[in-house]
C-alpha cells in the first residue's frame, strides 16, 4: 500500500478488515488485463451485516450513508487482497454500482451512495474519483440495506 493512501486511512480512523469470504458461488474479485472487478461488498463489521433494512421505511439516509460507508471499506479490503497488498497500484475507481434496499416513495439512494463515493475519493485522492449508479432495489442480500461493487483500473 501506498504511504499516502496509508495515512490518509490512518487520518480517517479506517482500518481494513480481512477481505471477506463469498457467501455464495462467486469469486470475490477477477483481474482481466488491467481491470479489477470487485463483487458486491456488503455493509459487513466483524463479518456481520451491521445495516439491515429498507431505506425510507427502518433506515435513515445518515444511516443508510453508514452503511454505503462499510461497503466502500470492504471494498479496499477486496482490493488490497487482490493486489498483495498494495492499493497504490489503483489507477482508477472507473465505477461504483450501488444499490440501495428501499421502500417505494424512497428517492434519495444517491445520497446514500454518496457515503460510499465521498469515502474511496478521501481515500485515494484523484484515482478515487469516479462514474457511478445509484440503484433502489426491493431486497438485497441478507436483509442488507446496501450493497456496492466497484470496477477498478490497476497498473501491472
Amino acid at each position: 500500500m501506498s504511504d499516502e493512501i496509508a495515512a490518509r486511512l490512518t487520518e480517517m480512523g479506517i482500518t481494513l478488515p480481512e477481505a471477506a469470504a463469498p457467501a455464495a458461488n462467486y469469486v470475490p474479485y477477477v483481474i482481466s488485463g488491467n481491470l479489477l472487478y470487485i463483487s458486491g461488498q456488503l455493509p459487513l463489521e466483524g463479518g456481520k451485516v451491521t445495516i439491515s433494512g429498507h431505506l425510507g421505511k427502518t433506515v435513515d439516509v445518515a444511516t443508510g450513508q453508514r452503511g454505503a460507508e462499510l461497503c466502500a471499506i470492504n471494498i479496499l479490503a477486496q482490493a488490497k487482497a487482490a493486489l498483495g497488498g498494495n492499493l497504490g497500484r489503483i489507477r482508477r475507481v472507473i465505477k461504483l454500482n450501488g444499490f440501495v434496499a428501499s421502500a417505494p416513495d424512497f428517492v434519495e439512494q444517491h445520497l446514500v451512495i454518496n457515503g460510499a463515493s465521498n469515502l474511496i475519493a478521501g481515500v485515494l485522492g484523484e484515482a478515487g474519483k469516479h462514474a457511478r449508479a445509484a440503484v433502489g432495489m426491493a431486497a438485497l442480500p441478507l436483509n442488507a440495506a446496501v450493497e456496492i461493487d466497484a470496477i477498478m483500473e490497476i497498473a501491472e
